[in-house]
Parts: structure tokens; sequence; C-alpha cells
């Protein structure tokens, strides 16, 4: 085997060395891009379960809905703390926004670029492999056309010496000495289309081999070389979005932090004792001094004026209790279940909350009782001009029962409002309206129900003084409102938006107040359903009515959403 055989076969183990030492370089690029990729998941999936926690966390220390407008709201430490959960969420949600963004900006990318690399990694060692075969190929053929060139040139002097041979034997024939000439002659022409062949190749494979040696695998190494910088680039730029979009909520973690902090500040220990204070004093002036009382003369005790104790007959013993015990035996009273439904009980001041409390209670009770009364209303309105969609005498029993229901509520408001104003020392005048009473039971336009309220005036006044006069001022003041109210309703304002619906299914509007939906088609929502099924909608300013609730997709606005319920 001559050098340059050798210095050849040296190269080409080199090159397949390098190609091997490469395949397994970029590969463990790849793997450590995956493996990074893996990290900032686990990291994305860590924000997410901490933010739940944190949310669960609020959740479950907020006030309970019975509670919050009672005791919650009444002190600032409570308020402070509500303050504070609610700021705990909106943290909360920051580390959602941390997954979010690692998510997108990081973990999609990333994915998506590993892909592209594992496609251009494979398309240059393809393309290194199909040289590195080309120019082995090459290396083949000359090694053939070498073979058959010695061969053919040990054949033409074997093909020589025989012909000398032959010539110089006396005892052959002319003829065989011919042919053995004729047989040299090709085998030295033969010899020579192998040389010719043999350096044609051979030029051929050091113009392939210069090329693939200086050219073609300098570029596969130099592409693979910027591959691999492009991916550590790229690791660097994730790295470094992995810290910004930490970075990006700091500054609203700070004002949750700074939330928490004014909410800490804004407790008052004063205002807050001055509540307690506010909320339990019991109304009664402190007893005045003891007078000394002379046994060495008859029996009689005086009291001051500020006493809370009245004068006692002498002859019965068991009556020289104070109602300071008297109020104590009434708190076990208390204790035991025998609760007066007038709260006598209590202190005046604790009598004229608690009666207070009772009549919002009540007044919202009426409240809710209307709006049924106001949605069955409608619903029989609709069924008296679409007999198709119901029956409307079908609606009659319910409204009848919450009329008495309401008729109850209002006696029993009533009882509680004389109870009220015997504790202010007044007694309430029923000819004008009460402060206490709510805005819709000021406005009831409704004359039968008047009526029935200024028959159970009479029925439930505490000392039977109201007259059949102050019941028909009651009636006409009614019937006044009435006309009043209805002039309201004429020259009322076009009802706002409080969000918008999408049509479901067709609907064929032929009926008087209802209008026509086509699949797919968005109106503005005016009214909420109030029961009945029907939601009222707008087209355009001059197109009103009203749509089956079933038939459309509801969105509310979040900030009417609470006024619409109460329209």
């Amino acid at each position: 085997m001559d050098v340059g055989k050798v210095e050849t076969l040296v190269k080409e183990q080199q090159l397949k060395d390098q190609f091997e030492n490469l395949e397994k370089h970029t590969q463990w690029g790849i793997d450590f891009v995956e493996r990074y990729t893996k990290f900032v998941k686990e990291r994305s999936e860590i924000e997410l379960n901490y933010a739940k926690q944190i949310r669960n966390l609020s959740k479950k220390y907020q006030p309970k809905k019975s509670t919050r407008e009672e005791e919650e709201g009444k002190y600032t430490w409570c308020r402070a703390f509500l303050a504070s959960l609610n700021e705990l969420n909106d943290y909360a949600g920051q580390h959602e926004l941390i997954a979010e963004n690692m998510t997108s900006q990081i973990i999609a990318e990333l994915t998506r670029y590993i892909q592209d690399l594992k496609s251009e990694r494979k398309t240059h060692f393809h393309d290194g492999r199909k040289a590195q075969q080309h120019i082995e190929n090459s290396w083949k053929q000359l090694e053939l056309s070498k073979r058959n060139f010695e061969r053919a040139c040990k054949e033409a002097d074997r093909a020589q010496q025989y012909f000398e041979k032959m010539d110089a034997d006396i005892n052959v024939t002319k003829a065989d000495v011919e042919k053995a000439r004729q047989q040299a002659q090709l085998r030295h022409q033969m010899a020579a289309d192998n040389k010719s062949e043999y350096s044609s190749n051979l030029q051929k494979f050091n113009q392939e081999q210069t090329e693939h040696y200086h050219t073609l695998i300098p570029n596969i190494f130099q592409k693979l070389q910027e591959m691999e910088e492009r991916r550590i680039e790229r690791v660097g730029e994730s790295m470094k979005t992995f810290a910004e979009v930490d970075r990006q909520i700091l500054p609203i973690v700070g004002k949750c932090l700074d939330g928490m902090t004014k909410a800490a500040e804004s407790i008052e220990a004063k205002t807050d004792s001055a509540q307690v204070v506010e909320s339990y004093k019991s109304g009664f002036e402190p007893p005045g001094d003891v007078e000394f009382e002379d046994y060495g003369q008859a029996m009689k005790r005086t009291v001051s004026e500020n006493s809370l104790t009245k004068p006692e007959k002498p002859d019965k013993p068991g009556k020289g209790k104070s109602k300071l015990f008297f109020f104590k035996k009434n708190k076990l009273s208390l204790k035991l279940g025998a609760n007066p439904e007038d709260f006598s009980h209590l202190p005046p001041e604790q009598r004229r909350k608690k009666l207070q409390a009772k009549i919002d209670d009540i007044n919202k009770d009426i409240q809710k009782e209307m709006d049924q009364r106001d949605a069955l209303t409608k619903m029989k309105d609709v069924y008296v001009k679409n007999p198709q969609m119901g029956d409307p005498s079908s609606v009659d029993p319910r409204l009848a029962e919450i009329a008495q229901h309401i008729d109850k509520l209002q006696t029993e408001l009533q009882k509680f409002e004389g109870w009220l104003a015997e504790v202010e020392g007044r007694m309430p005048v029923r000819s004008e309206p009460t402060q206490r009473q709510s805005s819709v039971y000021d406005k009831q336009s409704n004359t039968p129900a008047a009526n029935n309220n200024c028959a159970q005036d009479r029925e439930s006044s505490p000392d039977g003084s109201y007259t059949e006069e102050q019941s028909s001022e009651v009636q006409s003041k009614v019937q006044t409102d009435t006309e009043f109210d209805d002039f309201d309703n004429e020259e009322e304002e076009m009802l706002p938006t409080i969000g918008t619906c999408k049509a479901l299914y067709p609907f064929e509007g032929n009926n008087e107040g209802t209008l026509t939906l086509a699949e797919g088609e968005v109106l503005f929502v005016i009214e909420e359903d109030k029961g009945d099924g029907w939601t009222r909608v707008r087209r355009n300013e001059e197109e009103e009515g009203y749509i089956p609730t079933s038939y459309v997709e509801v969105f509310l606005d979040t900030d009417t959403k609470g006024l619409c319920m109460w329209r």
C-alpha cells in the first residue's frame, strides 16, 4: 500500500470521527433545550398551584354573606382584613400571569424551536454523509481503474515475452509468430487504454477530494457551528425572559402589598371601641344615691328622681327589688328561649335597633313578594295577548297567594312600627309615610291594597284611635300618589341597556309587544327576565319588545347587573 493511499484512509477516518463527535454534541445540545423547557413547565405548574392555593385561602376566610353586612362592615379591623383578602386575591392573579407568560413566551416558543432545530441538524448531517459517500465512491472508482491498469501492464509484458520467445524459436511457424505478435500489440493497447482511464480517474478524484476537504465539509461544519451558536443564544434569551416575567409583576405585587399596608393603617381602635359602646349601650340612666333609712322611725324609703326603682308597698317584701334585678331575670328567661316578640327584654337602645332591623327585613320580604307579583302580572298580560303561550287563569292562584302574603307582611310591619314608635316615645302617624318604610312600600299604587292597609291600621292600632277619616285620608293620598306615578311612567325616559343577547333560534314575533328574531342576531337587553320567561330587548331607538328568554343567550354587564335586578 502506497503512502498516498494510507494518508487518504487516515483522513477519511478522522473525518468520520469528527462527524460522530459533532452528532453527539449537537444531540446533547437539543436534549439540554428540552430539559430546560421541562424545567420552565414545572415552574409554571408551581406558580399555578400556588395561585390556586392563595385564592382558596382568600375565599376560605371571606366573611359569610349573612354576617358580612351586619358585623364585618361595622369595625375598621374587619374591613381592613377584608381589604387584605381582596389584595391577596389580586396577588394570586399575578402568579397566574407568571404561569401564563412562561407558557406563551418560553415553553411554546422553545417547543417550536426544538422541532426546527432537529430538522436543521438532520439536514446538515445528511449533506455531510452524502458528501462523504460520494468521495468514498470516487476513491473506489480510482482504485478499480488503478488495478485494471496494473493488470493490463502485466498481461502486456507476458504477451511481449511470449512473442519474443516464439520469434526466436526456429521450429515455430510464421503464422504462430504473427499471432503472438498481434496478441502482444493488443495487450499493449489495452494497457495504454487502462492507463488513460486511470489517469482520468485520478485527476477527477483529486479535484473532488480537494473540493470535499476544502469546500463541502468546511461549509457543513460552519452551518453546524452557526446552528449551535443560535441554539446557545436562544437558551440565553429564554433564561432572560424567565427573569423578566417575574420582574414584570413586581410593580403590581408592590401595589397589592401597599394595599395591605394601607388597609392595616386604616384600622382605628378608638372608632371601633366607640362602635361597640354604641351597639351595646342600654339606654338606662345610672341609679342615684341610696339614702339612709332610719329604722328608729316608721319604714319609709325615699328614692332619688334618677333612680331606676319605684316606691313599693311595705307590706309586700318580695316587691322591694329594683328593676335592675328584674332586667337580669329577663336576661335569664332569654337564655331559656322565652323571648318576647317585641324585644321588651332588651334595653331601650338595643330594643330600638332590633326593631329597626326587623322592620328592614320585613321591607325586604315585601320587596321580593312585590317583584314576584309584578313578574306574574307581566306573564299574565303576555298570556292574555298570546293565548297560545299559556292560560292566564293559571297565574291567578299564585297572585292571590302573594297578595295574602304581602298583606300579612304589611300587618306585621305595622305592628313592629308601633313598637318602634313606643320605644322612640311617639306613635306612628299613618297619614304621612314613615321614614323607615322602603321606597317600594311608599310607592304602592294598588288602591285595594291601600284600602286593606287602612283597615289593618284600624285593627292593629295600639290604642284603637284610628278613625275612618284617617283611612280615607290615606286612601286619597295613595290615589294621588298613583296618579303622579302614572304621570311619571308616561314621561319615563328610554331605559338604559344592561347587556346584550344573541339569538340561538329564529322567532316569529307576530303578537303585539314581541320582536321577530333572526338566528345569530345580537340585540340590546334593557330588562331582565322576571321569572315569566320573557326578556325585554331593543333593536334600535324605535324598536323595543319582548322575546322568549330560552331563545337567546344573555350577556349582562357586570356593573349594571345588580341594578337591573332591582329595577
